[in-house]
């Protein structure tokens, strides 16, 4: 059977957008008319699920008075982060996106933490939980004012990042909790509610790519997860 394509949307300047985000333990969903966030809901950890997503999402667009089936793009975070919420998320967005014929575009959650760092921040680590006392790690930089990849993206045990860091290297992400206390005072540490992929961050990425005309394929994109989860590591070993 042929793959249908997603519908020719005309890209308005201020597009209807639906935002998830599911990387880290509090999930956040929003809705946003160009560049302005109208609605969002925070789902923790224990709510994170497909059959939460849902409803979520059709409450907040009739807050704005929409129908789901017009929205025009919708963006979701495809980490690194929770295996679990990566997959509920992308899995969300990809079933909209192929029912309502809207753009879909994943974001990179480290490209978005980046965006939220201080202005006088030139390096960033990034940090996420990558369980078993390992980190996700990705370094990244400032070039004429917009934040790149200026390391690919790694695993690797915190006491070995630790050793590595070079002094001056600002730190960020959800993966800061298992490292603070360690964190040397050459090195300076994102404010803690700026440590998580926001709404907005995404939001910002995601118009740029909308504006550029550009659009993922919902029927191949994954989430960005370097290790195998625990049930296919599971599976391998029977």
């Amino acid at each position: 059977m042929e793959k249908e394509e997603t519908r020719c949307v005309q890209r308005s300047a201020d597009p209807r957008v639906l935002i998830l985000e599911t990387s880290g333990r509090m999930g956040r969903i929003a809705v946003a008319f160009g560049a302005q966030i109208l609605a969002q809901r925070q789902l923790n950890e224990s709510r994170r699920h497909a059959r939460d997503l849902a409803p979520t999402v059709a409450e907040l667009c009739r807050q704005c008075g929409w129908k789901v089936r017009e929205l025009e793009a919708v963006l979701v975070s495809r980490g690194p982060g929770s295996y679990t919420g990566l997959r509920v998320g992308i899995m969300s967005a990809k079933a909209l996106a192929y029912a309502s014929g809207c753009v879909f575009l994943a974001i990179e959650t480290f490209a978005a933490i980046a965006r939220q760092a201080p202005v006088e921040a030139q390096q960033l680590d990034i940090l996420a939980d990558a369980q078993q006392q390992n980190l996700y790690v990705q370094r990244w930089g400032q070039v004429q004012g917009r934040w790149q990849h200026a390391s690919p993206l790694t695993i690797r045990s915190a006491t070995e990042w630790l050793a590595g860091l070079p002094a001056g290297v600002w730190v960020s992400g959800p993966g800061m909790r298992a490292v603070e206390a360690q964190l040397p005072a050459s090195n300076r540490a994102v404010g803690e509610e700026r440590r998580e992929a926001l709404p907005e961050s995404l939001l910002a990425i995601g118009l740029e790519r909308w504006q550029a005309g550009e659009a993922d394929d919902f029927w191949t994109a994954e989430p960005l997860y370097l290790r195998p989860s625990n049930a296919e590591r599971n599976w391998k070993k029977t």
